[in-house]
């Protein structure tokens, strides 16, 4: 079975929950049908190398320097990719974007090895409106690194790519929800 197709069965099998009446509380605070928990795949051995090889995939004719998004959902993300990309001889680095600046040390909302002026793809687990990822593009962005897209594991298909396209970027993803045959 190919690496794309093996992990869109792990994500059916064990991040995707189905209710019949919308009982899950998203982070836009609307409630839904389903719910996409990527955690329960990135956290995996198996998920966490089939997301950074099926990504850095995706991405590496890109030529990013870095990868990366808001904090929590997509760190094991870059991670992966990141490795992935090192097995590959074509490191890529992580970062992450904190939810809000540290209030000590030096300050930054971004982490990383970068520097001013690298290409970043900013990475999400899965992605509904595009809020959290936008936060993460503003902060990339105020660090001084060329956002060249973002990329999302699950794209739920309610409004994100649109938002993104508003905002000069395109939103590519590896599945939609209803490839993910609800």
């Amino acid at each position: 079975m190919e690496d794309r197709e093996r992990l869109r069965q792990l994500i059916k099998r064990r991040a995707l929950k189905v209710a019949e009446e919308p009982v899950f509380k998203l982070s836009s605070g609307k409630l839904s049908r389903f719910y996409v928990d990527l955690k329960r795949v990135s956290f995996d051995p198996e998920g966490a190398y089939l997301l950074g090889k099926v990504l850095y995939h995706s991405i590496k004719d890109l030529k990013p320097e870095g990868v990366g998004g808001l904090t929590l959902g997509a760190d094991p993300i870059a991670y992966s990719v990141s490795l992935v990309s090192l097995l590959e001889d074509n490191p890529i680095k992580p970062f992450v974007v904190r939810k809000e600046p540290k209030s000590h040390g030096t300050g930054r909302q971004v982490e990383g090895l970068l520097r001013q002026g690298d290409r970043v793809v900013v990475l999400e687990d899965v992605i509904t409106t595009g809020s959290s990822a936008l936060r993460a593009v503003e902060a990339c962005r105020r660090e001084g690194y060329e956002v060249l897209c973002v990329y999302a594991v699950v794209d739920r298909e309610e409004g994100a790519r649109e938002r993104f396209k508003e905002h000069g970027l395109e939103v590519y993803s590896l599945f939609k929800v209803s490839e993910l045959q609800l």
